[in-house]
């Protein structure tokens, strides 16, 4: 028998419910506000952790439990605040992301497009387990990774169709060679077709990143995309558990240190590739400056460890040093 659905709450009673539990709201207005803007539940993600744990532990529950009562002294400015934190972090991704898709979207188009100007939709210039392999099971059955991807890719160009450079291209040569059909990809899709290049290819521009070959590259990717998938939907990033995990570098000893389940592992990775793209930028210092705000809440219940950062990481020769 499913439970009852949880009752619609009013702004006033939501403040109330939390007041009822421990948090202290030292600016109602302010409080009501945010719960307006925000909304209850993105909000209770970052309230999560100020959430008592259950004291009693069985076999059945490894995981404490998180009780609906606050740890005594939480605050809800330090909610705010760590929220305000987290919203900083995927905005600075989000800008490292960007240029790191630009960059190698010319990579992948350069090398390519020398092959053949349309060897996106040629399977001859692809790795055969992509182009050729056919897949035995499931809803692809029947059909190569290629296809699925030129399915997302037909997919794009449908709804770019009335960009005037795409209009272009497809009434005057009837489709888009590779260094215009990028612009039309997404960041999945970038990454998916670089994993699908032979195995010189994905080699040679991994080699310009550091990435000890093109396995290894495909794996960063594949990581970074999914936290830009995380900030471009404005989920929470700060503490979050990476599914998609890289392997570890091991061009410098600070790599073995981190925790690659946790986002400022692949921060560091974002900084890495930035420093061969762009490498008088100053995205490191805003980073600084981002972890310099990190919400230091009198509970202890929240440090930046969560984020992944360890003791001594401003030092690391990653960071152009003042």
């Amino acid at each position: 028998m499913p439970n009852h659905l949880k009752p619609w709450k009013s702004l006033n009673d939501q403040l109330t419910l939390l007041q009822q539990r421990g948090m202290a709201v030292d600016d109602p207005v302010a409080a009501k506000s945010y719960l307006e803007r925000l909304g209850y539940y993105r909000l209770s993600g970052y309230w999560y952790p100020f959430r008592q744990l259950d004291p009693v532990q069985t076999a059945n529950t490894p995981i404490p439990r998180r009780l609906d009562s606050f740890v005594e002294g939480s605050h809800f400015a330090d909610v705010v605040q760590l929220y305000v934190f987290d919203k900083k972090l995927r905005l600075l991704a989000m800008d490292a992301l960007e240029r790191i898709e630009m960059a190698i979207r010319v990579d992948i188009a350069h090398l390519l497009g020398k092959v053949d100007p349309y060897a996106h939709e040629n399977p001859k210039c692809l790795h055969g387990h992509f182009s050729k392999k056919i897949q035995t099971r499931g809803p692809a059955r029947g059909r190569t990774e290629h296809d699925l991807w030129l399915d997302k890719y037909r997919s794009h160009l449908w709804r770019s169709r009335r960009e005037p450079f795409v209009e272009h291209y497809q009434s005057n040569y009837g489709r888009l060679p590779i260094w215009v059909a990028v612009e039309v990809w997404d960041f999945g899709m970038m990454s998916k077709l670089y994993a699908g290049m032979k195995i010189a290819d994905r080699d040679f521009i991994a080699a310009k990143y550091g990435a000890v070959d093109g396995s290894t590259f495909a794996s960063w990717l594949r990581s970074l995309n999914f936290i830009r998938n995380v900030s471009a939907h404005h989920s929470r990033l700060w503490n979050i558990n990476v599914l998609e995990r890289s392997p570890v570098p091991v061009d410098a000893s600070y790599w073995q240190g981190m925790n690659n389940a946790r986002p400022f592992f692949y921060f560091c990775l974002m900084q890495a590739m930035l420093q061969v793209i762009c490498p008088n930028s100053s995205w490191h210092q805003r980073l600084f400056d981002v972890m310099a705000e990190f919400p230091m809440s009198s509970t202890g219940v929240i440090k930046i460890e969560d984020f992944g950062a360890v003791q001594g990481w401003q030092a690391w020769g990653l960071w152009p040093q003042k």
